[in-house]
């Protein structure tokens, strides 16, 4: 399943070395590492592991830096923070749920946590789908200041409910992280977790060995990578993990290595089937909502022709790919995940700081990988006889 065809080991201050094999990878995939990694030199970046995924083939997994400063070297098996990558697998959940019968993306809000305020009428019902597109119509980032604060759930969604929105719910685009609060209490009130539930559903079955959901679960593992962030323009200082967005884990509470999130993105490409169906993958991947403004997003704006919001799942039109992204950022992480179901390929960044090179490393490998597969497939019909009749 993996191959760690190229493996850049860098103490944080000394030049960086490569210690694996670099046959079999594509030409414009080794000429990206190498960038990749000299940018990472360049800023001194404590750490990443990135991977290149093709369906029915060994991922490609590329790997940077240290654990933390004195600590081991990052592995397949290092476990970060994915922060709102965490939303793909709720998305997921909630669709497996759905398909299950157990919930409705049309159910209100009022159902799932009665005791709260969120009961309206007519147009104007809170939804389930509301939660996961990302369309509640409230405020963006409602009350993030009140989870960073580290205010009771319970008060927080109080708060949320009492809100006066900017349009009804399902009209516009305004991306929460406290609304999905509303989840983890729904599973707290049925007697079981989100974490429990996540875990049965999708981090069991698709055999994910690292896994977890929690403050907890990530600093139980034997290798996790320590959250940095910046102190100086190429200086970076360990922090302690935050409990902070853990409460809310269905928007951010979702630990994984990047052995994990290759399984994750090969289950979404459609390897796994009886588990991932590719009915549930389109659902959650489908556009519905228009977020015009992520086609402004500097790094990536001389690329985007136009962005939807799915259920979990930014969809992006890539120079006329489609691409379905996500990307993940709280203290000290950064995470991103991307795949191109036309082309059956997919990426994962995890990163142990809280660096917005990310952003330029992410859009860099799909322009390079989109200008690959249009290069193959022109030369495909170049090479392809014309048919005669």
């Amino acid at each position: 399943m993996f191959k760690k065809v190229v493996c850049f080991l860098c103490l944080l201050n000394t030049a960086p070395v490569l210690s694996a094999t670099n046959d079999g990878v594509l030409p414009w995939l080794q000429h990206y590492a190498e960038d990749t990694q000299q940018q990472a030199v360049n800023k001194k970046l404590p750490g990443y592991v990135f991977a290149y995924i093709e369906k029915g083939k060994p991922a490609k997994v590329f790997l940077y830096g240290k654990e933390s400063k004195n600590g081991a070297s990052i592995d397949i098996d290092t476990v970060f923070r994915l922060a709102s990558v965490s939303k793909t697998f709720t998305s997921m959940l909630m669709a497996k749920y759905v398909a299950q019968h157990r919930l409705e993306w049309q159910q209100p809000i009022a159902q799932l946590v009665p005791d709260y305020g969120f009961a309206a009428k007519g147009d104007n019902v809170l939804q389930l789908q509301h939660i996961i597109g990302q369309s509640s119509g409230f405020m963006p980032n409602a009350y993030d200041n009140l989870i960073e604060a580290n205010y009771p759930v319970p008060r927080v969604l109080t708060m949320l409910s009492e809100l006066t929105p900017l349009c009804a719910p399902g009209k516009c685009y305004t991306y929460q992280n406290a609304l999905f609060g509303v989840l983890e209490e729904y599973f707290i009130q049925h007697h079981s977790s989100y974490g429990q539930a996540l875990n049965q559903e999708i981090i069991t079955p698709l055999k994910l060995p690292h896994a977890s959901v929690g403050k907890v679960a990530l600093q139980a593992e034997e290798h996790w990578a320590r959250p940095h962030v910046a102190i100086g323009r190429s200086d970076w200082r360990a922090v302690s993990v935050r409990d902070d967005y853990y409460q809310y884990s269905p928007a951010a509470g979702v630990n994984a290595s990047i052995e994990d999130m290759v399984l994750w993105v090969k289950a979404l490409l459609g390897e796994v089937p009886q588990i991932l169906p590719a009915s549930l993958v389109t659902t959650v991947t489908t556009p519905i909502t228009p977020s015009k403004r992520e086609t402004h997003r500097r790094e990536w704006r001389e690329y985007l022709k136009d962005a939807h919001y799915g259920l979990g799942w930014r969809i992006y039109d890539f120079n006329g790919h489609t691409l379905n992204y996500h990307g993940g950022w709280v203290q000290g992480y950064r995470a991103d995940i991307a795949f191109a179901p036309d082309y059956g390929v997919g990426y994962v960044m995890l990163m142990n700081a809280e660096s917005n090179l990310i952003n330029q490393f992410t859009a860099d490998f799909w322009a390079a990988c989109f200008k690959s597969i249009e290069q193959q497939t022109a030369l495909i019909e170049q090479n392809t006889p014309a048919a005669s009749y």
